[in-house]
């Protein structure tokens, strides 16, 4: 069989690597012992998070803007962008002298937004999805006669981001598989050209979650169906790059999808154990391992956490919903007889079983039971689900109480 010719070369990477030098961060790549016990591969990650705009996209961004003519360059860019990529575009513009339009889907989240407005381009809000957003992109190329910057479907963002593998190649040869999130593929294109043509024995595994699977149908030449919410919004792509594809069909080994359930989980251990703050999109690789450990156990694997730009009050959200499914948090209901010192025996119950109570409700009206009764609403802080499950015995054994719960992983 004939080695097919694909858009992007190693060469392409290496001349790539050399020009960013300086201007990009060789993020840390290390070792994670905590994650590697957990999952039961020998786990290291690559922070791109801690590149100046907390995302892996300035690599092709400023490796497409650094190519343009003067011409070009006067003319002004325009891209779309669920966020990173928009970042990454309109802070090397800003460096560079380029005016920077950025097209972003109305649903981004606040904090992308505003990030990519402080680095001093416009930021156009249009559409609910990605595909939505790059049509308003391209008529405004064609109306003000901007260039368009893809985020993935181009040869240079491609050899960009193929630096990231070259630099994890590079640290830790002996890796014998990579783990990759997939949107447009431009990513996970780059990133396998390089590490296969330095190891061609290397598996490339791409992630996708459920609710987006593009690449995936793509590369089994089904119909793209894809849809709904998501916390990784960064790969929540509908349309696949051409040149990605032709890449990823010939280099990755396979795509795997993750709920979004488990990526929160992701997203939740990364600032546990690593003290990181990932995106939704960010956290996917280690998702994959989360979701389908039998295909990681024994691995060498490298994960590339590919940013950490996630809303505040999403990320708040998502470290409460890990405490509960971790029966750290749980919600009971009791019913108790309304007269005094009940509740104060509760708590005391509560409290020698070392349990927290941080809210408590009493429900008098919206309740089944007798207009002599009410029900009580606890949100109790566990150390953990054995303790949990101790604090509930109290309850109900020394208190002598009907204990329902509401949510916490334990019954």
């Amino acid at each position: 069989m004939t080695t097919p010719v694909l858009p992007v070369t190693l060469a392409d990477v290496k001349e790539a690597a050399q020009a960013l030098s300086g201007h990009i961060m060789d993020t840390p790549f290390v070792p994670s012992r905590t994650l590697s016990q957990l999952t039961g591969a020998d786990v290291w990650v690559k922070f791109e998070n801690l590149q100046f705009t907390a995302s892996f996209k300035e690599r092709g961004a400023l490796n497409k803007l650094r190519k343009l003519t003067a011409e070009e360059r006067a003319r002004g860019v325009v891209a779309m962008s669920a966020g990173n990529h928009a970042q990454g575009v309109a802070y090397h513009a800003g460096r560079l002298g380029i005016p920077a339009t950025i097209v972003m889907p109305e649903g981004t989240p606040f904090t992308k937004v505003e990030r990519t407005e402080e680095h001093g381009a416009r930021v156009v809000l249009k559409g609910s999805v990605l595909a939505e957003a790059a049509a308003e992109a391209e008529r405004l190329a064609r109306e003000e006669g901007l260039v368009f910057v893809h985020p993935y479907d181009d040869v240079d963002v491609i050899a960009g981001q193929g630096t990231i593998g070259l630099e994890m190649m590079l640290a830790v040869p002996h890796l014998d598989t990579l783990v990759v999130p997939v949107g447009g593929g431009g990513l996970i294109g780059g990133i396998a050209v390089a590490a296969k043509a330095l190891n061609p024995d290397i598996r490339i595994i791409g992630v996708e979650v459920e609710a987006y699977p593009a690449m995936e149908q793509a590369l089994k030449g089904e119909p793209v169906q894809v849809g709904g919410d998501t916390i990784a919004e960064g790969i929540a792509v509908k349309n696949v790059g051409q040149k990605t594809l032709e890449i990823c069909r010939a280099l990755i080994e396979r795509v795997v999808l993750v709920p979004d359930v488990v990526v929160e989980e992701a997203v939740a251990l990364f600032l546990n154990i690593e003290k990181t703050v990932a995106e939704g999109a960010g956290a996917a690789g280690l998702a994959a391992l989360l979701a389908h450990p039998d295909l990681f156990q024994g691995a060498k694997v490298g994960l590339v956490l590919t940013g950490g730009n996630i809303d505040s009050r999403m990320l708040a959200q998502v470290i409460m919903r890990q405490l509960v499914r971790e029966s750290r948090l749980i919600a009971v209901r009791i019913v108790i007889p309304d007269r005094p010192g009940v509740l104060a025996k509760i708590t005391g119950l509560v409290g020698d079983a070392g349990g927290n109570i941080i809210e408590a409700i009493h429900q008098r009206l919206f309740t089944t039971s007798t207009v002599k009764a009410t029900d009580i609403d606890l949100t109790i802080e566990c150390r953990s689900k054995r303790h949990a499950e101790r604090v509930l015995d109290a309850l109900r054994t020394k208190g002598g109480l009907e204990v329902q719960v509401l949510a916490g992983g334990v019954v």
